[in-house]
């Protein structure tokens, strides 16, 4: 069974302007009233949501995609095997859930979610 794009994160130095750029730009409603401040986008009925956070570290900026999957290190191990590289380990996520994020063989970012 095909693994689904069930996430996508946009993130960058000023969580803030981009949270008002794609909400004025698109019509999204940004909820970033956490802790975090992270920005989670409604997209509309039959899209998927997301988010759009400030950037940190050695990823200060990116937007990537997360797919579904029913095993992180299974999966981890598939992207190695494949030419990739992990780049987050498993990590959970508060309140449920818990994502790892891979480079593909030409650098690009892809997260994995196990709900």
């Amino acid at each position: 069974m095909a693994q689904p794009i069930v996430h996508f994160e946009i993130a960058g130095e000023d969580a803030g302007k981009l949270q008002s750029f794609y909400r004025d730009l698109f019509d999204w409603k940004i909820d970033a009233n956490n802790p975090m401040g992270y920005g989670f986008a409604n997209t509309g009925e039959g899209s998927i949501g997301g988010g759009i956070l400030q950037g940190h570290g050695p990823m200060p900026h990116y937007l990537t995609l997360y797919v579904q999957v029913p095993d992180l290190d299974s999966h981890l191990k598939k992207v190695e095997s494949f030419g990739g590289r992990t780049v987050v380990p498993p990590t959970n996520i508060p309140n449920g859930g818990s994502f790892a994020m891979f480079a593909d063989p030409a650098g690009n970012v892809v997260g994995l979610f196990k709900g």
